[in-house]
């Protein structure tokens, strides 16, 4: 092996360089260093290894006049030059190749110092970042050459870095000064830090603290170098003369200016700028060839140099012309004595940058004094500064932004960074020269911001000496950099694109690699990232700006830059964490929330403890992306866990529950899904608040003491076609086998229901822990061969029934035998088609060929079979995919036996197995399978149809709500859909208590004794609802459940009542989807028929037929008399009459002090049509009565000594308590109840009371006499309907003669109707 020195000189292998033990045929060409014979054992050991690690790192070079003396003895010369004559034996050599490889924490060397001047150094380090720890010391010795990176036989692309190199390897160094001659050369470093790189993959860098010390002597050079200044550079640069026709030209200066390197269509170069010393005129000089680009760390400015060789260039675009080096070109220390300096004209004199140099201090009080002038929404200019700090924190190193002095941030994203910025550490010194500062680019960003453009100058003047890894910034495709350029974007909006793009990476990188979220489109399709982030900067940006001009914002003569003028940018939208949004919503929810709001005032009043306090332990609230300030969206990786068979949304930071469906009413079922990374941004936040409250009556609501616990619960539902993939999962199946194991595809053996992604921290998503257990069949553990290891066995099937997800009596069996707890579990019904398909790989699957299996053949016993799933353990998260009419798909990966499926039925199938659908198949669903959906029944194309021929008995036959309460449905389970108008937290009845194994689930934050009643409904204004009563036990899995959402049940249990109503109630085996979402429209109270449903005027002789057909409706109607009336106050606790102030309940004593007014009233109402008795309570009861909330309030108060006044009046006769003749209440409602004052007509809201036993039953026809004056009248009239008032209106005299008209107008139409008849 040959080994290319940077001199240039071809040397032979390490072990040519000292004889072996036998000896070589001649002497060795160097003379090797040996060990004084008066050297002690350690010392010896130390040369010993000196040499050793000569002979590997550092051969000998062949100079021109020979080869060059050994250079281990020249080190050593140094060494004991640098220790007063003494060898370092405390220290000890390292190669290049062996600091990059073998240490991985930052470390420092100091050669030459003592014990306490270290501490003092490090001591010093610590003083601006006490919280940091200083670097550890080393007791190591580096040598090496100094060089460029340059490759002797090609011309690499050279990015104009320094490093450090020898035989082993090369590593980057930072240094703070660097002279020309040092290049090339051998040097040792007497003090020196290396950093680490963050990614201990990859190699750090070495910071050299002092100048290092030159092993071999440099050779002697001329004093000076006599220089002869061309002719004036004015009539040059602006000549018309060709270029190529003119000479060699030599500029000397003053150095005005220093440009970043920058890297362009892969050329490397810099800028820079020489002043006359006379006069302010400047000249540009253009740096590209690859041997000069190391004058960049050379170059000071304020000094004075010499260019030779120098030509003249103009660019092709804008023709602004400049000074361009040449291959000869040398840059040499300016000598005034050699050099006649010209005057070089005005045509460069252009606009001198005036600057100052400021404090951290100076800068934040001088923007304090100004902040009062500022105002929002004006275009400002950036002012250009001169600024010294200490960095100490680096807040993107990605985006180039770095915190100086805790107070002001650093952009350098506007220069390139070719160095990775190297040195700039917390602790580092930098001086910034030329920089703009902009005073809140951003709302949201805390800082004062410094920008550096292409005309600013960054100089490190001292290195971190804290003990800090470094993380370079991407070289190549680096996100925030392409699209700054690419969109040339201002500081404002460079900074929210950067908060972005870093929260962004930091919540889904531990699900993804970080080259699919940050990939770049410039040669392939875009990450992730750069879906999410393009649609928001061309929804800010509509007009886009023009490209970003390089060269004319360096070389224009008026400063041009996008720093220079800035609007403050208040972000238009935000992408916070999981964790975030939740925690935004949970405190949204609470924002000025009011007991007293969930509860309309009238009816609290009349409530007592326990339904006051039931009706306010569960409410909800529901949020948008308007909702939030700036506009929130949503991103998140789609999973479903397995521990709550629930749909997720999963950042790093937390997972949110999420409801999806489709605007068809479809419901969602794409498992292709799990694992992608989605965006939403039309969305509803819902927010589930649980109170635990002890309020003694409505007038205790304001006062908050009485809420003990408040919970939430927070999920967000969408449309599937409201879903952006950023980022599209790989098959679940093909994640697994590119491991090349089967067992990572494995359930736990101690069958733990850790669910797939529970742990953020994981690279990749995974599905199950890597855990193998034994499976009873052979070819479904994977096998040794590539076959087995890709090959997968498909079965596929319809479903015709699902039941809900509860404990049930599942028992898995443990390893000892013993039966463990109840399972949570479902089942499901399908019917498997076409027999199993054996795939030699996941990928192949495709299209439908059971099906095509099945209409050919026409064998249905062969082909198809019904068959029960059982689904427990971590098969739980096929729960919300699995729905009526789906067609799916079960597959086994690394299997290939097509009998997997009988095999693992329960008891299994023989071979010969007469295949019946009367004869179902149990089958555990194993947590290893993975479930595909493939498309629905309904839409398959016609050659399939056969495959919708299902078995007589097994198609769940949905119903309609009317056909549920219809008297001629016999069914006692039930399947409908329908649209939720109400949502009820009641009671639960006594009767009805749940089980001890339910009452154990957790999950729910309901208390076990309540009961939730939905009031369901076809559609939106539909006069048919039904009320399905769900116990708080089984609310722990549904989700959605909001007025509005249209929901589909399964398996309701149909119950009548005693008053022969018609209900629902969910049990153990139901299930319940969301087909459609609520409205988005902010939550209110909805009425059982829903918003739409306005009551209808109506006659009393038609009321009974109407409404049975309708909830609720209008009457207009004469009130002839008051037949019964009540005002009571109760005990708020135990509903005993409550007198004088306490309740009087004595067996036992009631402690409670607290009462609440009730009222009833029951009225004779009639409207020439018929009679009708109506029901009034409460609030109702006062309206009827004509009184007003003065007088009211006033009748309560005496009321309240009695503890209850009743009167009865005309028909009403009964029992019951009777007042006094002489109380003055009684007499009082009874002379109300008598006169002819409340006597008048009313508009009443009106529904049928059906707590009468069949009520709504046709009653014969009755003989009843009327009078007319002295004319009496017998007529026949049906029996008066019972009514519940729902509202009161007063009529006045304009609208009671329209009313009359138009009823006049419909019965007259009527009659014609019938007589055309």
């Amino acid at each position: 092996m040959v080994t290319a020195l940077p001199g240039g000189v071809m040397a032979a292998p390490s072990a040519a360089v000292s004889p072996g033990a036998g000896g070589a045929a001649g002497p060795p060409r160097h003379t090797v260093l040996r060990p004084r014979l008066s050297a002690s054992p350690q010392e010896q050991r130390w040369l010993q290894a000196a040499q050793d690690f000569a002979r590997r790192a550092l051969l000998p070079r062949a100079g021109p006049g020979g080869p060059e003396p050994p250079p281990l003895d020249a080190v050593l010369r140094c060494l004991r030059e640098a220790g007063g004559g003494d060898l370092p034996l405390g220290y000890s050599f390292i190669s290049i190749s062996d600091l990059q490889h073998q240490q991985c924490t930052p470390c420092c060397s100091h050669l030459t110092w003592s014990t306490n001047e270290f501490k003092e150094w490090a001591h010093q380090g610590q003083g601006s970042l006490p919280m940091q720890s200083a670097l550890p010391r080393a007791y190591l010795i580096l040598v090496g050459y100094l060089t460029d990176g340059r490759q002797e036989d090609e011309e690499k692309l050279v990015d104009g870095c320094l490093y450090v190199k020898d035989n082993t390897g090369i590593i980057p160094c930072e240094l703070l000064h660097f002279e020309l001659e040092w290049l090339e050369s051998l040097f040792l470093f007497p003090g020196w830090s290396y950093i680490p790189q963050t990614d201990q993959s990859a190699a750090g860098y070495v910071e050299i603290l002092v100048d290092p010390v030159p092993i071999n002597l440099p050779k002697e050079g001329p004093v000076s170098i006599p220089v002869t200044c061309p002719a004036p550079a004015e009539p040059l640069l602006t000549s018309r003369i060709p270029c190529k026709k003119r000479s060699k030209l030599t500029v000397a200066g003053e150095l005005a200016r220093l440009g970043p390197l920058l890297c362009i269509r892969h050329k490397t170069f810099f800028f820079l700028f020489l002043k006359c010393s006379t006069s302010a005129v400047w000249v540009p000089v253009l740096v590209q060839k690859p041997n000069q680009l190391v004058w960049h760390h050379i170059l000071q400015l304020g000094h004075r140099y010499t260019i030779t060789g120098l030509t003249m260039s103009s660019l092709k675009t804008s023709g602004q012309r400049m000074f361009v080096t040449g291959v000869s070109s040398c840059l040499l220390p300016y000598c005034a004595e050699q050099v006649g300096e010209q005057p070089l004209g005005s045509v460069w004199q252009g606009e001198s940058t005036q600057s100052s140099l400021e404090t951290a201090e100076q800068l934040s009080n001088s923007l304090e004094l100004g902040a009062e002038e500022e105002r929002p929404g004006l275009t400002k200019e950036s002012k250009i500064i001169s600024y010294v700090g200490t960095v100490t924190k680096i807040l993107n190193v990605q985006a180039g932004l770095f915190l100086l002095d805790d107070k002001v941030c650093l952009c350098l994203a506007y220069q390139q960074l070719l160095n990775s910025a190297r040195g700039l550490r917390p602790g580092a010194c930098v001086e910034l020269i030329d920089v703009h500062l902009l005073q809140k680019p951003l709302v949201s960003f805390p800082f004062i911001v410094l920008g550096a453009c292409l005309s600013s100058t960054v100089v490190l003047r001292s290195f971190s000496r804290l003990s800090t890894t470094y993380q370079p910034p991407a070289s190549s495709g680096n996100l925030y950099f392409q699209l700054l350029f690419r969109y040339n974007l201002g500081m404002p909006l460079y900074l929210w694109l950067g908060s972005l793009l870093e929260t962004f990476e930091e919540r889904f990188s531990c699900f993804f690699r970080r080259r699919q979220l940050l990939l770049c489109s410039m040669h392939r399709n875009p990450g992730a990232a750069e879906k999410f982030l393009v649609p928001l900067l061309q929804a800010v940006m509509p007009d886009r700006k023009e490209a970003r001009d390089v060269y004319n914002e360096i070389l224009a003569k008026t400063h041009q830059c996008p720093l220079q003028k800035y609007l403050t940018l208040t972000p238009p939208c935000q992408a916070p964490s999981l964790s975030a949004v939740w925690h935004a919503a949970e405190q949204k929810s609470w924002e000025g929330f009011s007991p007293s709001q969930l509860l309309p005032p009238l009816e609290a009043q009349h409530m007592g403890t326990q339904e006051l306090n039931r009706r306010l332990a569960w409410s909800y609230c529901t949020l948008s992306a308007g909702s939030f300030q700036p506009r929130l969206i949503l991103l998140g990786v789609l999973r479903v866990s397995s521990r709550s068979s629930s749909l997720q949304l999963q950042d790093k930071s937390s997972t949110l529950p999420c409801v999806i469906s489709h605007k068809d009413g479809s419901p969602f079922a794409h498992t292709a899904l799990i694992g992608s990374l989605l965006q939403v941004e039309n969305y509803q936040l819902v927010v589930e608040r649980f109170l635990q409250t002890d309020f003694p009556s409505w007038e205790y609501l304001e006062n908050l003491e009485h809420v003990r616990e408040k919970k939430t619960s927070v999920y967000v539902q969408f449309y599937f076609e409201d879903i952006q993939v950023l980022h599209a999962a790989e098959g679940q199946i093909q994640k697994a086998l590119r491991s090349g194991n089967s067992s990572s595809l494995r359930k736990k053996d101690d069958d733990s229901l850790t669910s797939e992604l529970e742990t953020p921290e994981a690279k990749m998503l995974k599905l199950e822990d890597p855990k193998p257990v034994t499976n009873r069949d052979e070819d479904c553990q994977g096998g040794q061969s590539s076959t087995r290891r890709t090959s997968c066995v498909s079965h596929l099937f319809l479903v015709t029934q699902k039941e809900g997800l509860m404990l049930r009596n599942y028992q898995r069996l443990g390893e000892d035998g013993e039966a463990q707890e109840l399972q949570r579990s479902f089942q499901a019904t399908v019917l498997w088609l076409g027999r199993p398909q054996l795939w030699s790989h996941p990928r192949e699957i495709g299209k439908l060929p059971e099906l095509e299996e099945t209409s050919c053949d026409g064998g249905e016993g062969m082909t198809r079979q019904e068959a029960l799933l059982l689904f427990m353990g971590k098969s739980l998260r096929w729960f919300p995919f699995l729905h009526l009419d789906g067609l799916y798909r079960f597959v086994v990966p690394c299997c290939s036996d097509l009998e997997v499926f009988d095999k693992l039925c329960v008891p299994p199938v023989p071979v010969k197995f007469p295949s019946r659908a009367s004869c179902p198949l149990c089958l555990p669903v194993q947590d290893t399978w993975h479930l595909q959906h493939e498309t629905w029944i309904f839409c398959l194309p016609e050659h399939q149809l056969a495959a919708r021929s299902v078995p007589t008995g097994m198609e769940q036959r949905i119903s309609s709500i009317p056909e549920v309460l219809s008297n001629s449905f016999t069914g006692s389970l039930v399947s409908c859909s329908g649209e939720i108008v109400e949502r009820t937290l009641c009671a639960s009845p006594k009767n009805e208590k749940p089980s001890v194994s339910l009452q154990k689930q957790k999950g729910t934050l309901l208390a076990s004794d309540h009961t939730v009643k939905l009031s369901v409904s076809v559609a939106p204004g539909s006069p048919v609802v039904m009320d399905v009563y769900i116990a708080a036990i089984y609310l722990q899995h549904l989700w959605g459940l909001l007025p509005g959402a249209k929901v589909l049940f399964q398996n309701l249990e149909r119950r009548i009542s005693r008053f022969q109503n018609v209900y629902c109630t969910y049990m153990a085996s139901s299930c319940v989807s969301i087909t459609s979402l609520p409205a988005s429209h902010p939550s209110v109270p909805c009425s059982p028929a829903g918003e739409a449903s306005w009551p209808s005027l109506v006659f009393l002789s038609s009321l009974q037929p109407h409404l049975q057909n309708l909830p609720q409706a209008r009457i207009l109607c004469h009130l002839s008399c008051v037949l019964t009336l009540s005002l009571q106050w109760v005990c708020s606790l135990c509903s005993s009459i409550f007198k004088e102030g306490r309740c009087t309940r004595h067996s036992p004593p009631c402690p409670s002090h607290i009462g609440v007014r009730q009222a009833s009233a029951r009225v004779l109402v009639e409207d020439g049509t018929g009679e009708a008795l109506v029901l009034c309570r409460n609030q109702h009861v006062a309206a009827m009565l004509g009184l007003g909330p003065l007088e009211w309030e006033a009748l309560q108060k005496c009321v309240q000594s009695r503890g209850r006044v009743t009167i009865q009046h005309g028909e009403a006769t009964g029992t019951g308590w009777v007042e006094e003749p002489e109380d003055l209440v009684a007499c009082y409602l009874r002379s109300l109840c008598r006169s002819p004052l409340i006597c008048r007509p009313i508009l009443l809201d009106v529904s049928l009371d059906r707590k009468p036993s069949k009520i709504l039953q046709t009653a014969p026809l009755q003989l009843r006499n009327f009078r007319c004056g002295e004319v009496e009248f017998v007529s026949q009239v049906g029996a008066r309907p019972s009514l519940v008032c729902l509202n009161v209106q007063e009529v006045e005299q304009d609208a009671l003669s329209y009313l009359n008209s138009e009823r006049m107008r419909r019965t007259s139409a009527h009659c014609r109707a019938g007589a055309t008849a």
